[in-house]
């Protein structure tokens, strides 16, 4: 029951992503962190398979920090998400990833953007995007108020709407999001959305 959305404001990408790590009927956990800091100005939201999710993001990202250090510029967003899609669909041919990932970056020269990338390697920028199936919901709640210019507070209420929305229509609806943010500032932890929270482990 994985949701994993994300959209582009006016000087600023946004993803958000439940937080619950599930297998079969059993909630193992609903904290799990989907959204990935690729580099200083880049998230990667990934939905599937939690070993896969788990390795073909870590793959990613040491992979993206390589470039860096072997090279001394980081890689566009747009270059990171052709690299992406690259290492999927090799690994398509051979031993496939159960993934699917929303890119989100910001560049200086053309600001920022996000990139739909599945687990068959088809990649697309979009100005909104979602996965799983909190994707029915999310994806309706965008096409009726997103807007391209919108602000900061603008895109936030839209993502708590589209959160809502899933909470309320899903079945099996995950309690917890987690939201995060790209700009000229930099990828950060913007703010988490919870109606549970996990029991602390006990101490010996």
């Amino acid at each position: 029951m994985e949701s994993v959305f994300g959209l582009v404001g006016r000087d600023f990408a946004i993803v958000a992503a439940d937080t619950s790590a599930v297998h079969s009927i059993l909630v193992h956990k609903t904290n799990e962190d989907k959204i990935m800091v690729l580099d200083s100005h880049k998230l990667l939201g990934a939905s599937g398979e939690t070993g896969d999710r788990a390795q073909f993001t870590e793959y990613i990202q040491k992979n993206v920090a390589l470039y860096q250090f072997r090279n001394g510029i980081p890689l566009t967003t747009a270059a990171a998400a052709n690299f992406t899609r690259g290492e999927l669909a090799t690994a398509l041919r051979k031993n496939p990833y159960m993934v699917n990932i929303i890119l989100a970056g910001y560049d200086k020269v053309t600001g920022p953007s996000l990139y739909y990338i599945d687990y068959i390697a088809s990649l697309h920028k979009l100005d909104k995007a979602a996965f799983g199936y909190g994707s029915y919901f999310a994806l309706s709640m965008m096409d009726r108020h997103y807007c391209s210019d919108m602000t900061v507070e603008e895109a936030i209420e839209l993502v708590d709407k589209c959160i809502m929305e899933i909470r309320s229509r899903l079945v099996i609806a995950p309690p917890n999001f987690l939201i995060k943010i790209v700009d000229k500032d930099g990828a950060r932890e913007y703010a988490w959305r919870e109606s549970i929270k996990d029991a602390p482990v006990p101490t010996a």
